[in-house]
């Protein structure tokens, strides 16, 4: 464990009766999640009594997701269409979420894409990847910044991330200098992107110091994590909680589902970190679930 990792005082956090803050008017987006991590997320928080947007960028499927969720009874569900590699596509999902709800609660940026199997290292996608995976979750969050409510509860973003992009992943000392800096800016974590991007249009890529596993996954996933600690900064002591969460190697179709526990055991610890009580939650944090079923979490 790095220096700067801390073990939180609990195995999981706790959704007590007496800590329950939310109620039915409280509004939840969860990306994705037509399958996987997300939908057993939208799943849990309905359950909850949380009302909670699904959106998938296929309408058929999308569609499906929610019919499931409603045959199961839960009927606090909507789906819309949402692409977040697409930003006309995150324009008009966020004039229609204007139109339909009152304010924002929470928001789960887990979409995402890789394109590798397990043990392959293809850059071939990089590109795609880093649309989807990095400036998807930026471009939805600046969209939808305006309709979080203004409460006591505080107005919380999780962005669903990989210990694979980890600081202590990057082997070029001076990339890493820049991420590290408290003083980290958002043109700078775009200048680290496009930087990577250009290496692989030149094929340096590989002699460059980036990390070696799932080289753009972990390079998406790293601008993501750095972002999030740059717009918790941003919002300190305005009333948004804005954290990562790995919910490590999760049985999923992008692991062709191997890992070591299921969709639905990872969504349920994501649950737990939405909807932590306001005097619990903590801001600018990369919460990680690891093979000890305990969460650590590093700043």
């Amino acid at each position: 464990m790095d220096s700067n990792e801390a073990e939180l005082s609990f195995l999981s956090p706790s959704l007590s009766p007496t800590s329950r803050w939310w109620s039915e008017d409280t509004v939840a987006i969860v990306t994705g999640a037509n399958k996987g991590i997300g939908f057993a997320l939208v799943k849990r928080m309905a359950e909850l009594g949380v009302t909670v947007i699904l959106t998938a960028r296929d309408i058929e499927r999308g569609c499906k997701a929610v019919e499931a969720l409603r045959a199961q009874g839960l009927y606090n569900v909507a789906f819309s269409c949402l692409d977040v590699s697409d930003p006309s596509s995150i324009r008009a999902f966020a004039s229609w979420f204007r139109k339909s709800y009152a304010a924002l609660d929470i928001l789960v940026n887990n979409a995402a894409v890789s394109f590798n199997d397990l043990n392959e290292n293809s850059v071939e996608h990089a590109e795609t990847v880093m649309k989807t995976n990095f400036y998807g979750p930026k471009l939805l969050t600046e969209a939808l910044l305006p309709m979080f409510r203004s409460s006591s509860s505080i107005s919380r973003i999780l962005n669903v991330s990989s210990r694979l992009g980890s600081l202590n992943q990057l082997r070029n000392p001076s990339i890493k200098q820049v991420m590290k800096s408290e003083r980290l800016s958002e043109e700078e974590i775009e200048g680290v992107v496009n930087l990577f991007l250009n290496d692989v249009k030149s094929g340096a890529w590989k002699s460059k110091g980036w990390p070696k596993l799932w080289t753009d996954y972990a390079v998406s996933k790293l601008a993501l994590n750095a972002y999030t600690r740059v717009l918790a900064k941003r919002y300190e002591g305005r009333g948004l909680s804005v954290n990562s969460f790995c919910p490590g190697f999760t049985q999923t179709s992008m692991t062709h589902c191997k890992g070591d526990h299921t969709a639905d055991d990872a969504a349920g610890i994501a649950a737990r970190l939405a909807l932590l009580p306001s005097h619990q939650i903590s801001s600018g944090k990369f919460f990680f679930w690891g093979s000890s079923n305990a969460i650590s979490s590093k700043l």
